[in-house]
């Protein structure tokens, strides 16, 4: 909505410019008429759209052509006003004042026209017969107001369609010459139609229409108002309801009929509640709400925001497979301007056997979009009508901003659930499969992508310790001599060499102790193509030895040439650092059975969280005094509890190690 509005009012002199500004004020004829009346503001309160007015009037007395043509090109709208009992005063209409107007306003912005016959009371008949063909003619004429200054007849409403010209214009939706909406119009009411069709069936069932007018007009309709309404349809369209539910023919029937009827401000309210302009595009307000990102922080989707997701792919997924076909996910963008994701989007998530996007692989691409760029995830959000299906302020709500990563490594324990592992690796190192092997897809598989369709990220699920964690994995591109912030950016950092190339471990080597040597971003080097012979190679020391001397994991050994989908352990133990990075890791598996993994899974269970938070209680939160110090008693709980911790890690570590 606009902040204001501007009415300026021009005519031929003694028409009654300056006495219909003044009785408007005053509600009474003035006996003396200046020349010009002063610009005057009515307060939002005080009109019907709550919006601040401002009138202006002109005379040429006065002014000059200079200024006149300064406040016609300030207007929102333009009242011409003639007297009904001077022929004159109208054929200046369109012999004067509309091809001046035309020529000082800008051709792609038209100013709306309203045309005032003042002086109703000294004559009996209408000006109207006159006036229509001049309507006709003109399409930026909104209307017609016969109106008089002396006996105040129709003078607030001549000001109400002035203000209503300009926050609920007609021209950009509907063409009288064809009697029809125009294409703009059709286009936003269509994508309209599809966001408030919650199950997708092509009709709008009274649920689904009560959302859709509490949404729109803050009060849902009474069960006989809707089926008045869908009798009207009836009556005019075939087609327009379908069991007992309105199609989108009728619903287009519908705001075409009250556009007709001069009720367009109901259609306008429905198109504003949606995020549309004046100019019938998405506001950018509405698409890129404000969102505070701190240095450091990452973004990710919140329930509210996965669970939206979700009833989208439910809404979409016509045959229950779990899986977007090609006609599906077009059917699913139809309410964007253009297709968000291109073919690489396949191989950057999981998909089924006949490549199409799984449920899961869904899921992930948006959490990446996120991840990677949130104003385009807030854009394709507002496309899909977040705010308003999940009722909420606006597309910022369903994101997440993460703590800074520094707090989190302070306090060594993090609440994010997306992390990113940066992939380093000299062509021909074997990066790109482990992209691909990360999405289930074996060596074979790999070898049917076509090379323009290459991704290179690849996004999936995780677990570690039970929790379901993203792994976002980047390969990057081998410039050695340069790396953006982007490349040095992640949670964790994965080392590929070529474990037959001689040579490929050296640069994973020069890599890492250029970049990441000093920094507190764990790593991990990865032996790729394990299932080759492995040969010797031409660096300094053994890559094991390397990783020795860096206090980094050994090499994992790792091979997509496999004859089922390749084994996803590798991916666990990288989110597990990548969640863990304060933590010298001495096993890298996280299979929840062997020793280590049991005594991580005992050290955070809510059993000993509670003993030890009662002890912490008994013996370290009590105040201590001198007098304690000397007491028997302190000293004899303090061993006590140190006794006990003792005994339970000592018998814990018995337990654990006899199975082994």
């Amino acid at each position: 909505m606009r902040k204001d509005v501007r009415i300026l009012l021009v005519g031929e002199p003694k028409v009654g410019k300056t006495s219909l500004i003044m009785s408007l004020v005053s509600e009474e004829f003035p006996d003396v008429v200046p020349y010009r009346a002063e610009e005057i503001t009515i307060p939002a309160d005080v009109t019907p759209e709550r919006v601040p007015t401002h009138i202006v009037d002109y005379s040429e007395a006065e002014q000059t052509d200079e200024q006149l043509f300064q406040e016609i090109s300030k207007a929102n709208v333009i009242c011409i006003v003639y007297s009904v009992n001077n022929k004159k005063s109208i054929e200046k209409v369109t012999s004067h004042w509309i091809p001046l107007i035309t020529e000082n306003t800008d051709k792609d912005s038209r100013v709306p026209l309203i045309l005032v016959g003042n002086k109703s009371d000294l004559v009996e008949h209408s000006s109207m017969e006159t006036i229509l063909p001049i309507m006709n003619q003109y399409s930026e004429i909104e209307t017609c107001v016969e109106c008089s200054a002396k006996n105040l007849k129709n003078i607030s409403e001549l000001f109400y369609y002035a203000q209503k010209a300009v926050l609920h214009p007609t021209g950009p939706l509907y063409c009288p010459e064809k009697k029809d909406m125009k294409p703009l119009c059709v286009k936003a009411l269509t994508r309209i139609f599809k966001v408030s069709d919650l199950d997708n069936d092509g009709i709008l069932n009274d649920n689904e229409l009560n959302f859709f007018q509490r949404t729109c007009f803050n009060t849902p309709l009474e069960p006989q108002a809707l089926e008045d309404v869908k009798n009207v349809v009836r009556k005019n369209l075939n087609d327009g309801v379908c069991d007992n539910g309105l199609t989108l023919k009728g619903f287009l029937f519908l705001h075409t009929l009250f556009i007709q009827r001069g009720r367009h401000e109901t259609t306008w309210t429905v198109l504003r509640r949606f995020g549309y302009d004046d100019d019938l595009e998405l506001n950018q307000d509405y698409l890129f709400p404000p969102l505070k990102i701190p240095p450091d922080c990452t973004t990710e989707l919140n329930h509210n925001a996965y669970l939206f997701l979700q009833s989208v792919f439910d809404k979409h997924d016509k045959d229950r497979d779990c899986a977007l076909s090609p006609e599906e996910l077009r059917d699913l963008f139809d309410v964007f301007p253009y297709m968000p994701w291109g073919p690489d989007v396949n191989n950057t998530v999981c998909t089924n056997d006949n490549g199409w996007i799984t449920y899961q692989g869904y899921l992930s691409q948006w959490t990446l979009t996120t991840y990677l760029d949130v104003q385009r995830c807030l854009e394709y959000l507002g496309y899909l009508g977040y705010s308003i299906i999940a009722e909420q302020e606006s597309q910022a709500s369903g994101i997440t901003v993460t703590r800074d990563k520094k707090i989190d490594l302070q306090k060594k324990q993090t609440q994010r659930n997306v992390f990113r592992c940066n992939v380093f690796g000299d062509i021909g190192s074997g990066k790109s499969g482990f992209l691909q092997a990360f999405l289930g897809r074996n060596l074979m598989v790999q070898k049917m992508i076509r090379e323009e369709h290459r991704s290179y990220y690849a996004i999936s699920t995780t677990y570690v310790y039970g929790q379901e964690k993203y792994l976002l994995l980047h390969e990057v591109f081998p410039d050695f001599d340069y790396l953006s912030d982007a490349d040095m950016a992640c949670d964790i950092v994965c080392l590929v060499y070529d474990v037959s190339n001689p040579y490929s471990f050296e640069y994973c080597a020069k890599v890492f102790k250029q970049y990441f040597m000093d920094s507190k971003i764990p790593c991990m080097m990865i032996a790729a193509k394990s299932d080759l012979p492995e040969i010797k190679q031409m660096y300094g020391c053994s890559p094991l030895e390397f990783c020795r001397r860096h206090k980094m994991p050994p090499p994992q050994s790792f091979t997509c040439n496999t004859a089922a989908a390749p084994s996803r352990d590798i991916y666990t133990k990288l989110t597990t650092m990548a969640m863990y990075p304060h933590a010298r890791l001495r096993c890298m598996c996280t299979c929840n059975r062997c020793t280590f993994c049991l005594c991580q899974n005992f050290l955070n269970s809510e059993l000993l969280q509670t003993v030890r938070a009662k002890l912490y209680a008994v013996i370290l939160r009590r105040h201590v005094s001198q007098a304690d110090l000397k007491s028997s008693t302190f000293w004899l709980r303090a061993s006590v509890g140190a006794t006990v911790f003792a005994v339970l890690g000592f018998t814990m570590y018995r337990v654990l190690l006899k199975p082994r």
